[in-house]
């Protein structure tokens, strides 16, 4: 099961609140297939601007962004339940809900859908998972799409 503390820096609209409200299902249908222990994170859902603050001074990249994560670990050798008394904290998830807003109608899909694939994203960085070859990022954007298809968040 996935503990996830939700924090709105920006004021949210009804169908983002829909979206935002649908994140545990799909972090626990994550930790599922990763038949993960009980872990936590963090998400902060933040303006255009914040998201390219932060993408400045943690990244060097001066630009903005759809979503970051900061994982507590590199990989999952380092957990250990021992040091947390409930669940394993994995680390924070930054969601810029006005990107994704644009990139929803970019791709010509809903906003639950476009909200639901980069949390997903951003969780299974937290797990250690990268597209940084090809490899890695079929592996990473099959989990994605893999995770939405069996929760039918469609296209």
């Amino acid at each position: 099961m996935v503990t996830i503390e939700i924090e709105a820096e920006i004021p949210l609209t009804e169908e983002e609140k829909a979206a935002i409200d649908r994140v545990p299902e799909v972090l626990d249908k994550v930790a599922q297939m990763e038949e993960l222990p009980d872990v936590s994170v963090s998400l902060t859902l933040v303006s255009k601007e914040r998201i390219q603050e932060i993408n400045r001074e943690y990244r060097e990249k001066d630009s903005p962004t759809d979503v970051l994560s900061f994982p507590l670990f590199e990989n999952r050798s380092e957990w250990s339940k021992e040091d947390w008394e409930e669940t394993i904290e994995l680390g924070d998830i930054i969601l810029s809900l006005p990107i994704a807003g644009v990139q929803a109608i970019e791709y010509g899909h809903s906003l639950l859908r476009e909200i639901s694939f980069l949390v997903v994203h951003g969780f299974l960085h937290l797990l250690g998972y990268d597209h940084e070859t090809k490899e890695e990022e079929e592996e990473m954007f099959g989990l994605q799409e893999k995770v939405l298809s069996e929760l039918e968040i469609t296209r």
